[in-house]
């Protein structure tokens, strides 16, 4: 039998020989575990965990961007692979077992009318919602689904507003596991689950919200055979966080000033805070672009949090609060950021103030409009997405972004994720519930100022020419 201290200094030799170690991020503790423990947080506090990999730009910055350039012309399904093709950057040892559907390599559109809109002479949007399963979260799915793989898993889990379940029901049966998906009863969009249940997973609908959820699938975790998938699992950050890698390549290494993403579960704002604070490390890039989040206002915990913080003091993320006062009831038509207590929100928190950006909310009318100035642009989103045109807009006008500044709004689904919302504005029938259940009080209608509504034109051509005369 093997003593302890023989076990703990073989335990040391084996995270010694791997990429990185999963730590926690409360300074106070920030113990450290192997990255085969299958764990989500830290078992000593309950603190959140990322993994700490060791990296090293090998023959310095300049090679490490050729290879990455390289990559993108070559044919192996690790370089066709906008996650994998980073691999000296994620925490897993060759030969690894990828698990992929080619996610990433999302385009980077210009958005003149959406920057007029905002009041910017230019305005990108990186549009993540151009992955297989239709969102940004088929990046960090790809990992930590490889990474369930690893450590053996039978079956992978998710809580879920719709998004999440998508891609974890690919790409677990892209990997020939069994998957199961938790969603709030009669809050998930026609389109998010018809995607659970194509791709063969257990779909439970939950009387609750999304938190609900959330906990009944930290209690699932403690199981042996399952795996959690949601973005409390810090492999799922290390996939979303080669998006700041494709960003900055597509921006051909100049940093941008602004870069503004929508706030839900606060993974994505997490992963890409990671991945911009990982390629200054490595003295890649030569500043920290500033990171904004963008939530609903009625479903904005981190947004009221960052009301109230004295920036001097925790400029730098180094004094974080300890907690946060959650939205238990949250109420949005932006469904994917329809949540109340983000499982990340201190490591969000924590990103956003090391870069000197900022955390604010917009209301329901203000995503409606904004979200239909970027289908202008020929583009589309689904609602949750359209926060960040909104914060811009919002952002610009109290001085925080300039007209002149290099600004990149992130995308997070497609526009086909939610069709049922786009046809309900534009044909002036959009409205949020009041939340009452007993009809006392009406809904908030949400009169759209781009309303571009079907009309009934006679089957001839003089008709049709007349219609497109006025609409001209």
């Amino acid at each position: 039998m093997m003593g302890k201290t023989a076990r703990a200094a073989d335990k040391s030799a084996d995270r010694g020989a791997e990429k990185g170690v999963q730590r926690c991020i409360d300074s106070a503790c920030g113990a450290t575990y192997g990255l085969r423990e299958r764990i989500y947080v830290c078992p000593r506090c309950g603190g959140t965990l990322e993994i700490d990999c060791h990296l090293v730009a090998s023959g310095g910055a300049t090679a490490l961007r050729k290879r990455w350039a390289a990559r993108a012309a070559s044919r192996d399904p690790r370089d066709v692979s906008g996650v994998w093709r980073y691999r000296e950057m994620l925490p897993f040892d060759e030969p690894i077992p990828f698990v992929t559907l080619f996610e990433g390599n999302t385009p980077l559109y210009h958005g003149p009318r959406s920057a007029r809109y905002c009041g910017l002479d230019d305005l990108r949007l990186k549009h993540q919602g151009c992955n297989p399963t239709g969102s940004f979260k088929d990046t960090g799915m790809s990992t930590a689904i490889t990474q369930a793989v690893v450590v053996g898993a039978r079956t992978a889990v998710c809580a879920s507003t719709g998004n999440t379940s998508a891609s974890l029901a690919a790409y677990a049966g892209r990997a020939g596991l069994q998957s199961a998906v938790l969603l709030p009863r009669g809050q998930t969009t026609a389109g998010k689950l018809a995607q659970s249940l194509d791709y063969g997973a257990l779909v439970c609908e939950i009387d609750g919200n999304f938190d609900d959820c959330m906990r009944l699938i930290q209690e699932l975790g403690d199981d042996p055979s399952i795996y959690v998938a949601n973005s409390i699992n810090p492999f799922r950050i290390e996939g979303q966080k080669t998006v700041a890698f494709e960003l900055m390549e597509q921006c051909l290494w100049q940093v941008p000033d602004h870069v503004v993403v929508p706030g839900g579960n606060m993974g994505n704002s997490t992963a890409l805070g990671k991945g911009f604070q990982e390629l200054l490390e490595l003295r890649m890039i030569d500043r920290l672009p500033k990171l904004s989040v963008i939530q609903a206002e009625g479903a904005a915990p981190l947004a009221r949090l960052f009301e109230t913080l004295d920036l001097r003091q925790t400029a730098g993320g180094e004094h974080l609060p300890e907690t946060m006062a959650p939205v238990k009831n949250p109420r949005t038509l932006a469904t994917a950021i329809k949540i109340g207590a983000p499982v990340s929100w201190k490591k969000a928190l924590r990103a956003v103030l090391r870069s000197g950006g900022k955390i604010i909310a917009v209301s329901e009318q203000e995503i409606a409009d904004a979200k239909a100035m970027i289908g202008r642009d020929g583009i589309g989103c689904e609602p949750g997405s359209a926060t960040t045109v909104a914060g811009i807009k919002k952002l610009v006008a109290a001085g925080h972004i300039r007209a002149d500044e290099n600004v990149i709004a992130v995308l997070t689904g497609h526009m086909l994720k939610d069709p049922d919302y786009v046809s309900q504005y534009h044909r002036g029938t959009l409205g949020l519930d009041s939340g009452r259940t007993d009809g006392s009080v009406p809904s908030r209608p949400i009169d759209g100022a781009f309303q571009n509504s079907p009309e009934r034109v006679a089957a001839n051509k003089a008709a049709i020419l007349a219609t497109l005369e006025r609409r001209r």
